[in-house]
């Protein structure tokens, strides 16, 4: 049978059951300063077993400098880590924003293109009619700019290669009165 997962005080507890002696076998990446306070007191027992020899007290400052080193560095690397995970979120907010605001956004802006489209198809589709209404005869010429006729706006039935250059003739100004321009 398995036993039910440890609460975080029974998994407390058992940190606390393998002793101060329990900080020297972790990894130097997941130190706390408890497990630098747990190293100095394990050192200090052992110098003390030692006994009161002057190289010992000598070690001794050594090694106390040594640990406040550690500490310091322990203290740094947890301060960075917790930065580093506060960016981290705060990147993953800014992304899920972005994501909302994508998605919002992308199909608004899609259907206005369509919408445009559309719409510029469906004046081509217009001006096309009414240029093949000019090429027959069906519409007379419109009045120029000045609300005189232009003569060259009529379509003579003639031969093809007079009639090619009349059309170009026709295209032209008819373009060139839709865009403002006069010839």
């Amino acid at each position: 049978m398995e036993e039910p997962p440890l609460r975080e005080e029974e998994e407390e507890e058992e940190e606390d059951e393998a002793g101060p002696e329990g900080a020297l076998g972790k990894s130097p990446l997941q130190l706390t300063a408890e497990d630098v306070y747990d190293i100095s007191y394990v050192m200090g027992r052992e110098l003390m077993a030692l006994g009161s020899d002057p190289r010992v007290t000598q070690l001794q400052f050594k090694i106390v400098r040594v640990l406040e080193m550690l500490e310091t560095l322990v203290n740094e690397g947890n301060l960075t880590v917790e930065e580093l995970r506060l960016e981290r979120d705060n990147l993953r907010k800014e992304v899920e924003g972005l994501r909302r605001e994508g998605s919002a956004a992308g199909p608004e802006e899609l259907r206005d293109v369509l919408q445009e489209r559309n719409k510029l198809k469906s004046q081509l589709l217009v001006v096309q009619e009414e240029l093949q209404c000019y090429k027959s005869g069906l519409i007379p010429p419109r009045e120029g700019p000045g609300g005189r006729r232009e003569k060259e706006a009529f379509v003579p039935r003639g031969s093809s290669a007079n009639s090619n250059k009349e059309e170009k003739t026709i295209i032209r100004k008819l373009f060139s009165f839709r865009s403002g321009k006069q010839t």
